[in-house]
């Protein structure tokens, strides 16, 4: 939450940009770690990391809804859009259908690959807040995104590896 008794003066364009494309992405990696956690049979690190994902990324979805509704800029609904042509690294329908349908050892190549991809796309989104945004708890967040998900790509690299 903004420290200011204006909040509507504490960002730019940059910082809801940042927070607005985020959440749907967010809600995507919920997405993809729901139906990873759904099926049997998947390696005990990727639930790990699964369960790792939704514990985070969940309330960083509230905490940037909120920012938005403060600065009353509301959140884009993207339902029923395909985002897989933004270039932030998004599973296309297609894609999260594949995933839905796929078992085993080609489940879990296919959310390791699609993981690594979005968790590379919110970097970019994150280093882009750092670069051109103004609100200091949205640049916070933006470093602890890049930081978690810098670490999560190279387990997730591992662990594909290891496949």
């Amino acid at each position: 939450m903004s420290q200011t008794a204006d909040p509507a003066a504490a960002h730019n364009d940059a910082d809801v940009s940042f927070a607005s494309g985020m959440v749907p992405h967010h809600e995507q990696a919920i997405v993809m770690s729901d139906i990873i956690l759904a099926k049997q049979g998947i390696d005990p690190r990727v639930v790990e990391l699964a369960n790792q994902i939704k514990a985070a990324q969940g309330p960083e979805i509230a905490t940037m809804q909120n920012w938005l509704t403060e600065w009353g800029a509301p959140a884009m609904n993207h339902e029923g859009h395909d985002m897989s042509d933004m270039g932030m690294g998004m599973m296309s329908d297609q894609q999260l259908e594949q995933l839905r349908q796929a078992q085993g050892v080609d489940a879990t190549r296919q959310f390791l690959t699609g993981m690594i991809a979005h968790h590379e796309g919110a970097v970019r989104m994150a280093q882009t807040e750092l670069d051109t945004g103004k609100a200091e708890d949205a640049k916070k967040l933006a470093r602890d995104i890049i930081d978690a998900q810098q670490r999560e790509i190279a387990t997730m690299k591992q662990i594909l590896g290891s496949l």
